[in-house]
């Protein structure tokens, strides 16, 4: 997982204002590295499995004794917590309802914290990604829904999240922002000349 270096954001920056020279819609975009550390995860199956391993154990009688049963959990505990917390075997311990659930919510917040909700005709549309979850999720607010449908927008975002999975998201933005961009000339075009929000890739630490 690599974000997007400077060029890379200056590349989103330029498609941004290219459409936003035929419409009214104001685009930001954000991308995360991911929603959620998940800190409890990794202890929550360590936890569990440090519990059913001495259990297992347990059925072959005269195998360890009480005192040995209870070193036995500590160290699977230790190890696995330490084993578990490797990003790669992370993400993979993270029910995938629950990865989604968290990156919607992430990208709920960011409409707000960028004021999206705010544009003179309620025109903003908030193009979101977070690369850990694979997930991408595409928002708009009044100005745009009650004249684009949200199925307008679901192919888009399943060929972005393909390219999310396969490594190409500044591909993925940039087909992303193209895309839109067709359906918001013909449904919002430009009525007047306007910048309310920037139109720079917003990355979030």
């Amino acid at each position: 997982m690599a974000l997007l270096s400077d060029s890379e954001q200056q590349q989103v920056r330029d498609a941004i204002t290219h459409i936003e020279r035929d419409t009214d819609a104001e685009l930001v975009t954000v991308l995360a590295p991911q929603a959620d550390d998940y800190t409890y995860i990794p202890l929550l199956w360590a936890g569990i499995l440090s519990l059913l391993i001495p259990g297992a154990i347990n059925y072959f009688p005269q195998w360890l004794g009480a005192s040995e049963l209870l070193i036995v959990q500590w160290a699977c505990f230790a190890v696995l917590a330490i084993v578990f917390r490797l990003p790669a075997v992370t993400t993979r311990l993270i029910p995938r309802r629950v990865r989604f659930w968290r990156a919607a919510n992430l990208a709920r917040r960011q409409f707000l914290e960028q004021n999206l909700h705010h544009t003179e005709a309620g025109t903003g549309m908030l193009i979101f990604v977070s690369e850990a979850e694979r997930y991408v999720e595409i928002l708009v607010d009044r100005g745009i829904s009650s004249r684009l449908d949200d199925e307008t927008w679901q192919g888009i975002v399943s060929t972005f999240t393909q390219q999310v999975k396969q490594g190409q998201t500044l591909q993925g933005f940039l087909s992303c922002i193209e895309a839109c961009g067709e359906h918001l000339r013909e449904h919002v075009p430009a009525t007047h000349e306007r910048n309310e929000l920037p139109n720079r890739l917003v990355v979030l630490e």
